[in-house]
C-alpha cells in the first residue's frame, strides 16, 4: 500500500494543537496509527499506509476542530480523538456555556449524556471517576441558569463522613458543607469564573445543601444536581427525587461500585435506577472505563478494579450451592 505523504491544511492554532508541546501530541498519533506526523507550516503532513493515514486524519481533524473552537487541547483530548478515530465514533458537539465559551464532550457517551440532559426532566449519570459525569452536569446546569431557563442551580451531596452531625461543625451551612462539595465548586469556578460564582451564590441563584436539608422543600424552576448519590440511602433518594417542583429538572450522578455507607445494600442509587429506568421523562447514561478522560493511568486503574470485581462475581457464582 502507498506510504505517500498526505497534507492537511489547518490553521496555525490547530496545527500547534496537533503537534502539542514538545511534539507530544504528534507522538501519540504516530504511535497509535504507525504514521509520521510533521507540521511543515500551514497544516499537518501524514506519512504511512492508507489505513493508518485515514484514521490519523480523523484524529487530526477532530483535534483541529476543537482547537479552532478556542478549546484547550490536553493529552486526554488527543487520546479520545485517537479512540474515536479507531472506533469510528462520531465527534460530539459542544455545549455553549459560561466564560469557557464552550464545553465539549470528549466521548460518544458524554455526548449522549448531554443529549439525555437536554431531553429529560430527570437523568441518572452512572460510572467511574474521571468520566466527566459531574462536570458536564454542572456545565449543563450553569448554561440553563445563564440563559434564564431556570432561576436557581441547587447542588446537593451526601456528607457521609459527617452523617447527621453537621450541626456540630463550626460556621454556617455553606461553611459546613463546602468541604464535601469541593469537586462541584471547582467545576463551577472553571465554568463561570470565581467572581460570577461568588455573585450568584450571594444572590441565592446558586445554592448548596446536603441531602438531609432538602426535606420538606419543593424545588421549583431549578436545576438540581445530586452528586455522589451512591452514598444516599434509599429513603434519602426517594425524598430528594420527590422534591421536584414546577419547571425543575434534576441530574443524579454517582458510581454504584464506590459506596461508603456502612450497609452498602442501603444505597439508593442502583435501587432508584432499577425502579425508574424506562419511565417517561427519565434518562439513564452509563459510563465505562473507556469514557475516563483524566490521566490515562486512571482508565487502566478502573479496568483493573472492574476485572477484579468480575472475577469475584464469577467465583461466587461458581461456588454457589
Amino acid at each position: 500500500m502507498s506510504r505517500a505523504p498526505e497534507f492537511i491544511n489547518l490553521s496555525d492554532a490547530a496545527a500547534r494543537a496537533v503537534a502539542g508541546a514538545h511534539s507530544r501530541h504528534a507522538a501519540l498519533i504516530e504511535d497509535a496509527f504507525d504514521v509520521l506526523v510533521e507540521t511543515p507550516g500551514g497544516g499537518v503532513s501524514l506519512t504511512g499506509d492508507s489505513k493508518g493515514r485515514a484514521q490519523a486524519k480523523k484524529a487530526v481533524q477532530a483535534i483541529a476542530e476543537r482547537a479552532d473552537q478556542g478549546l484547550d487541547i490536553a493529552e486526554s483530548d488527543v487520546r479520545v480523538a485517537i479512540g474515536n478515530a479507531r472506533s469510528g465514533g462520531a465527534g460530539p458537539g459542544a455545549l455553549p456555556v459560561g466564560r469557557r465559551g464552550q464545553v465539549a464532550p470528549k466521548t460518544k457517551m458524554q455526548a449522549e449524556y448531554l443529549q439525555a440532559l437536554a431531553k429529560n426532566e430527570l437523568v441518572f449519570g452512572l460510572g467511574p471517576a474521571g468520566t466527566g459525569k459531574t462536570f458536564l452536569a454542572v456545565a449543563h446546569g450553569a448554561g440553563l441558569l445563564l440563559r434564564g431557563e431556570v432561576d436557581r442551580l441547587i447542588v446537593s451531596r451526601p456528607a457521609v463522613e459527617a452523617g447527621e452531625r453537621l450541626g456540630f461543625l463550626p460556621g454556617d451551612l455553606t461553611e459546613k458543607v463546602d468541604p464535601y462539595m469541593a469537586p462541584v465548586w471547582e467545576a463551577l469556578t472553571d465554568i463561570l469564573g470565581a467572581e460570577q460564582l461568588r455573585r450568584r451564590r450571594e444572590k441565592g441563584e446558586i445554592e448548596v445543601a446536603p441531602i438531609a436539608f432538602l426535606r420538606g422543600r419543593t424545588l421549583a424552576h431549578a436545576f438540581i444536581i445530586v452528586d455522589e448519590a451512591q452514598n444516599a440511602t434509599r429513603l434519602q433518594m426517594k425524598m430528594v427525587l420527590t422534591r421536584l417542583g414546577e419547571g425543575a429538572r434534576m441530574v443524579v450522578t454517582g458510581d454504584p461500585t464506590q459506596i461508603d455507607l456502612v450497609n452498602i445494600r442501603d444505597s439508593g442509587l442502583a435501587h432508584a435506577v432499577g425502579l425508574l429506568e424506562g419511565v417517561k421523562g427519565i434518562g439513564v447514561t452509563r459510563f465505562t472505563a473507556e469514557d475516563v478522560v483524566r490521566h490515562p493511568l486512571v482508565e487502566r486503574i478502573v479496568r483493573a478494579y472492574d476485572a477484579e470485581a468480575a472475577k469475584a462475581g464469577q467465583s461466587q457464582s461458581g461456588t454457589a450451592v
